[in-house]
């Protein structure tokens, strides 16, 4: 009988980002949903308010605007940002550390920015997959079918991707998400390589 009991392992950081509407959610989601890899989602914090049928501790943690700022100046984000004037989004370092701790690995649903940010601090410890729109005016199409925003919101959704997308080539991995059980496919096999490589 082998009575050397191997240590768990740590878990691996997969970070996925994309500009608004770009379908990184349905792909991590569906990921999630088929229980193929062993990997937890990393709930996000924000300031904003809890839309309908959103919970805490589920959807994100819901702080308040001075919440946010405490953790901040508490040094408790690997990565945050003021993705709207006000409107803050971030990684709490303890949310990654809770699941990574347990020996399974995170995902990451952050902006590119942040994505950047988690990358340089975890190095190879991490992934980085960005998810593309085949095009900008696809992803107005898909934020215009969605249906919650106003056009003004919409327009400046769009403005921000065209700037987010000038990140792809700092992250590891860019996908186009033109046809979205494709992407799933190729985020799935990213992943995969990237975890059996420990």
């Amino acid at each position: 009988m082998d009575l050397h009991i191997k240590a768990m392992e740590t878990g691996r950081i997969i970070i996925i980002s994309a500009p608004s509407g770009c379908g990184k959610s349905t792909i991590i989601n569906s990921l999630l949903d088929r229980g193929e890899i062993d990997m937890q989602f990393s709930v996000s914090a924000t300031n904003r308010s809890p839309r309908q049928g959103e919970r805490h501790g589920v959807n994100y943690y819901f702080l308040t605007d001075a919440e946010f700022q405490d953790s901040i100046a508490a040094g408790e984000f690997v990565e945050y940002e003021e993705v709207y004037p006000g409107r803050y989004y971030g990684t709490l370092r303890r949310e990654v550390s809770r699941i990574t701790d347990a020996g399974h690995n995170v995902v990451l649903d952050v902006d590119v920015k942040g994505g950047v940010r988690v990358k340089e601090l975890y190095g190879s410890d991490a992934v980085s997959i960005f998810i593309a729109p085949p095009c900008v005016e696809a992803l107005r199409a898909r934020l215009e079918g969605r249906g919650t925003e106003s056009a003004e919101q919409i327009d400046q959704r769009v403005g921000r991707a065209q700037y987010e997308l000038s990140f792809a080539p700092q992250f590891d991995h860019t996908v186009i998400n033109d046809d979205l059980a494709q992407a799933v496919r190729e985020v799935e096999q990213i992943i995969k390589k990237f975890i059996s490589r420990k």
